[in-house]
Parts: C-alpha cells; structure tokens; sequence
C-alpha cells in the first residue's frame, strides 16, 4: 500500500520510520538526545534543548495520564466514522520525560475521561491496512475497578 491508501504511516521524508517500524513491532518508540537525554516528540531532526544532530529512537513503555482530552462527533477522516463519538486524548508519558503524544481513547466512548486518568496503550492493527495505531485505555485501579 501507498501513503494515500491510508491517512497515517510514515512522512515522505522518513523521519518517522523508526516509529511506526516500532508499532509494527508492537513498541512505542520516540526520539532521544543521544547528547543531553532529552526526550523528543514529534519526530525532528535537531534536538530543541542542546541542538545536537545525534538523535536516537528508544522504546517506551506506552503507560501514562490524560493530560487533556476531547470528545468529537465528527469523522474527520473516513476510518473514524463507525467511532462516533470518539475521544482524543493527550497523554503525558511516565517514562518520556513527560512527553505528550495524541491518540484516541478506545475502551469506553461513553464514558467521561477525567485529566489524571491512568491509561495504557494498546496496538490496534486494522484487516487489510499496513500500520498498526497506538491506541489508549483507562488502566485498572488497585482493586479491579476502574478509575
């Protein structure tokens, strides 16, 4: 498949690869200043704290908290319309530096997410389609519920 088969997978200049070669490994992988250990995210080329071109990917364990989210009702691209109404989630990373990616929250549309919310990341791989997505869920409290 082509870039245009699909709206997400790698950019034309490939500084992405590394992460969605991670997700198909069923990994999150973002970027690292070999130089000062600065986390990166979104992928660049040039670390933004100390400016080093020597910039590594490393894998992440996919666990963090709602940072902010957002509930939508409309499909902005075609593969969100059997998702009505989703929820879009930044999460901050634990283990990132405190890193905030953007993914959707799967487990429950319904239900109201809260800023401080536990989640996990699951990989979603879609029939037919050649990048699996990162996708976010509430975790599990100590004592089975949830949040």
């Amino acid at each position: 498949m082509t870039a245009v088969d699909v709206p997400w997978g790698p950019a034309a200049d490939g500084l992405d690869q590394p992460y969605w070669d991670g997700l198909t490994e069923r990994e999150l992988r973002l970027q690292r200043c070999r130089s000062c250990s600065t986390w990166i995210w979104s992928p660049q080329s040039v670390c933004g704290n100390c400016h080093s071109l020597d910039i590594g990917w490393e894998a992440v364990e996919p666990v963090g908290t709602i940072y902010s989210w957002s509930r939508s009702w409309y499909p902005y691209i075609q593969e969100l319309s059997d998702r009505l109404a989703y929820v879009s989630v930044l999460v901050e990373l634990d283990n990132a530096g405190a890193r905030r990616v953007l993914g959707l929250l799967t487990d429950d549309p319904e239900r109201t997410p809260h800023i401080g919310d536990r989640v996990v990341g699951v990989f979603e791989e879609r029939d037919g389609e050649p990048w699996p997505l990162l996708r976010w869920q509430r975790a599990e409290s100590s004592d089975g519920g949830r949040r």
